[in-house]
């Protein structure tokens, strides 16, 4: 497999259209056509990371967080980020990130807080906008059942746990073709009247190059109409964060137990107890201060996240518990969720799980 196959395997699991802005993701260092004798899954790509991907013959690392994010306008090992680049290429390895498009995938990385946590009754606390768009075309009667699967087929239609979804209105379209035209229907100099469907369905913009390819291929016609709209509806799946709720109620004082324990925290920083059962918890991987609001908003008892700063603590305001267990606890089962996945997807490939240290912080 060449590392345009693994990676496309990964984007189907965290597209990339869904990374934040802000973000460098994809295939950071090396050639897409390369072929993968082993993949190493890290959080981060440091120089004892690239070491023991030597050491296990693997010449793809995926790691969540990019090594590169800002530009780059000289490589000369003068930092830990040259020196990853440097002996990444000299040893021919690829480096992968897919960082904030993880972040903001359903199953991604707040979805395995929740699993670690316990918590059922998912949903995405910060819902990503603009990520749904609609199509609308033009298709033959005769032949909309055949463009309609076509479509189907490779996502259109698809909304929460619904797919095939689609609205059709039979009307009369009319058309003439002119000199040079090669129609399909009709004859060239002469306007034509064909009994045609309206057909409408919604998609995520991860699919639209696709679904444009599908309705072409499988379209009757010689210049195919169809628009897209980008859409204000809600993706009830994709975006930062998550809420969920434990099965029953705990004390606060229980809860920062089992917190510490279950996502191996040294310590658990956090504002003022409200001497309240906890239920409802609310959870983003990373620096999570900017979702503080949508926590309060969703009324969850407690929010879990990391990179707090001081004066964010007051932020409570006695509505809520914020609970900061640090970046790298937050984040450290998302190298396991994507050696697992990989693992189902190519069970009989070298997938490995990084051994190496990558917290850079450390406690006393």
């Amino acid at each position: 497999m060449t590392v345009k196959d693994i990676t496309r395997i990964l984007e189907e699991f965290a597209p990339l259209p869904y990374a934040e802005d802000f973000d460098n993701v994809g295939l950071l260092v090396g050639n897409a056509t390369n072929e993968v004798s082993g993949i190493l899954v890290t959080l981060d790509t440091l120089e004892n990371v690239v070491d023991e991907a030597i050491a296990k013959n693997c010449n793809l690392i995926v790691s969540f967080h990019p090594i590169i994010f800002g530009g780059l306008k000289k490589i000369t090992g003068k930092n830990y980020v040259e020196r990853v680049v440097i002996k990444a290429i000299k040893n021919d390895i690829s480096i992968y990130s897919n960082h904030t498009a993880l972040d903001n995938a359903r199953y991604g990385v707040n979805a395995k807080i929740c699993e670690v946590l316990g918590l059922s009754n998912t949903k995405v606390l910060l819902p990503q906008k603009n990520t749904i768009k609609k199509l609308t075309t033009y298709v033959p009667k005769n032949t909309i059942e055949e463009v309609k699967n076509a479509l189907f087929k490779v996502g259109a239609g698809n909304i929460g746990n619904y797919s095939n979804c689609s609205f059709s209105v039979e009307g009369n379209g009319t058309y003439k073709a002119n000199e040079g035209a090669n129609p399909t229907i009709g004859t060239i100099g002469t306007t034509h009247t064909e009994n045609e469907v309206m057909l409408t369905c919604v998609f995520g913009k991860d699919r639209e190059s696709v679904i444009i390819n599908a309705l072409l291929t499988s379209h009757p016609y010689e210049e195919v109409a169809y628009d897209i709209q980008t859409i204000e509806n809600t993706n009830q799946h994709i975006g930062m964060g998550m809420t969920g709720e434990l099965d029953q109620e705990v004390s606060e004082l229980q809860f920062l137990n089992d917190l510490k324990l279950k996502m191996n925290a040294k310590l658990v920083r956090h504002s003022n107890l409200l001497n309240k059962p906890i239920k409802k918890v609310a959870v983003l991987g990373g620096s999570g201060s900017f979702a503080i609001g949508a926590a309060k908003a969703a009324k969850a008892d407690v929010f879990v996240t990391a990179d707090l700063k001081y004066h964010q603590f007051y932020e409570a305001e006695n509505q809520i518990i914020l609970a900061d267990i640090g970046h790298f606890e937050t984040e450290q089962f998302t190298k396991n969720l994507l050696v697992d996945y990989l693992t189902k997807k190519i069970p009989n490939f070298a997938i490995h799980l990084s051994e190496s240290i990558t917290n850079p912080i450390n406690y006393f």
